[in-house]
């Protein structure tokens, strides 16, 4: 299997984070997310997922590790004042608050009867003793001695306290420690997860976004593949299907692997069945051009005969008939006959042998024909005054106007106009040429079958003359021979049929011999210097 050069897809991707932050809520509704936007969306919310789950934890198991830490602090703080308290009771100097090994930001009160009988707290930046005030005096004294420890909104701050009973026997002490660096350390963790996951996102949408679109590259090159064929125009069942998938993209074992194989294949029973098609319609073209030729001569003997009996012998008036009807029908087959040779020769697409043609002359004349034949009609013109001259076969052309005139007198009712209009279109340098006529118009459901051979047309165009449905294939055929396009628009009152056929291109004027020998003589005179005999 041969493989071709396919067109590069990502020359028009946009990469890193933009595929997965869209540009506008507007833009998702209008267009589906793409499969490498859905994987990176999953991949960055499976990962927001498992950093929030991690920071969750972390941080339940640091302020427990925290809290275990306080409270074991809390336990010796509160020990060593009781010790420094007992020591104290045999004659050493000083309050709790200022028992050896205690950390800044320690407090010690002693409450007796329920009053606040001493207290204070270490200064956390300087180390200092600052007394308690009495509003912090009730919290205090609310504390069970022995409980477990209790949290408490103090004036200085949230503190953590535990009661004990003084070793001398008289009052309690009360031993608290700050919650305050607790909770610092808590948010500073809290902040630093935040802000790793975050760039471990951004880290996670870049990196992913290069992975993803890489391996979903042979995908794109097979969707290429896939929509250069979707594009192109299969209808006439002539083009060879060559676009394949490359050989490394078409290995199977992988996703893209398997859709280039299965893509390849498809295109190759999509070639092989065009080819069979192609063969058989040529066989079936051949065919009717065979069966036309061969048919000729019958029927031209069929109705040479029959002239010369009419002529010669003597017929009842039944008789008589019978021998018109069967002339009419050997005549009417005869042209039917000649339509499908002629349209087999334009499917095999003969070279048409041209020449130049004024347009507005043939279109003019035959339409004078048209107005001596069939007077039932009002045949107009707009020609213009200057003559409109195209590439063309005089007498193909004949034939399309012919047809169309003769479409409109038979499908439209008597009494109607018919105008034949010539004009340049100089946009597209082309020659236009429409056919107007004011009849019924053309059903909206049978206008696409127009130019299909065999058709006819509905009741309300359908005239009292018989038709075999080849008069616009034959011109839509004629046409296209010639490069040009033949379209139809039809309302009641209002059908048009539109011919535009290429202007030949502006040839330069030629410079004759003498004028030349001329320009060259003067040119070579003035290029000498001046006083240089010559």
């Amino acid at each position: 299997m041969s493989t071709s050069a396919t067109p590069n897809p990502e020359a028009s991707e946009h990469g890193g984070i933009q595929d997965f932050f869209p540009a506008s809520s507007a833009t998702r509704a209008r267009t589906p997310m793409t499969l490498q936007r859905r994987l990176l969306l999953a991949v960055v919310c499976l990962l927001a997922l498992v950093c929030t789950v991690i920071g969750l934890l972390i941080n339940a198991g640091m302020r427990q590790t925290l809290s275990a830490q306080l409270n074991e602090q809390l336990a010796y703080a509160a020990d060593r004042a009781a010790t420094y308290s007992l020591s104290q009771s045999k004659g050493n100097s000083g309050t709790p608050l200022f028992a050896p090994g205690q950390a800044s930001g320690t407090l010690n009160a002693k409450i007796e009867s329920g009053l606040l009988f001493s207290g204070g707290v270490l200064d956390m930046k300087t180390g200092q003793r600052n007394n308690i005030v009495g509003d912090d005096a009730l919290p205090l004294s609310t504390l069970v001695v022995d409980a477990p420890p209790a949290k408490r909104e103090l004036s200085i701050g949230d503190y953590l306290l535990v009661a004990k009973s003084d070793p001398k026997g008289s009052g309690t002490l009360i031993t608290g420690l700050p919650l305050d660096p607790n909770a610092r350390t808590l948010a500073s963790l809290g902040w630093m997860t935040v802000f790793i996951s975050f760039a471990g996102l951004i880290a996670t949408g870049l990196i992913g976004s290069m992975i993803i679109r890489h391996s979903m590259a042979p995908l794109r090159r097979v969707s290429a593949v896939a929509s250069s064929v979707a594009t192109a125009q299969l209808e006439t069942g002539t083009l060879a299907l060559d676009a394949r998938v490359a050989e490394e993209d078409s290995i199977p074992g992988t996703e893209s692997g398997d859709v280039g194989n299965a893509l390849n294949a498809l295109l190759d029973n999509v070639a092989t069945a065009f080819a069979a098609r192609e063969a058989s319609e040529a066989q079936m073209r051949q065919f009717v051009a065979d069966a036309s030729h061969e048919l000729r001569t019958p029927l031209s003997a069929i109705r040479g005969y029959t002239e010369l009996i009419s002529a010669t012998e003597h017929f009842s008036d039944d008789g008589q008939r019978s021998l018109v009807r069967v002339l009419e029908q050997s005549t009417r087959m005869s042209s039917l006959v000649e339509n499908l040779l002629l349209l087999a020769r334009l499917d095999e697409k003969h070279q048409v042998k041209k020449t130049d043609v004024d347009l507005g002359k043939l279109a003019g004349d035959i339409t004078e024909d048209f107005r001596i034949t069939a007077t039932d009609h009002h045949w107009q013109t707009r020609l213009p005054s200057t003559p409109l001259v195209v590439s063309a076969d005089s007498s193909s052309l004949r034939r399309v106007i012919t047809n169309l005139l003769a479409n409109a007198r038979k499908h439209t009712s008597a009494g109607n106009t018919v105008t034949v209009s010539l004009k340049r279109d100089n946009s597209t340098h082309q020659a236009v040429l429409q056919v107007h006529d004011t009849g019924e118009g053309i059903t909206q459901a049978f206008l696409p079958q127009v130019f299909k051979r065999f058709t006819r047309a509905d009741t309300a165009r359908s005239g009292a003359d018989g038709t075999t449905g080849l008069g616009l294939p034959i011109a839509k055929a004629i046409v296209e021979s010639h490069d040009g396009t033949i379209t139809v628009s039809s309302t009641p009152g209002n059908t048009v049929f539109e011919i535009r056929l290429p202007l030949p291109e502006p040839q330069k004027p030629a410079v004759s011999p003498v004028v030349s020998s001329a320009l060259k003589s003067s040119t070579k005179r003035s290029s000498q210097p001046k006083g240089t005999a010559l």
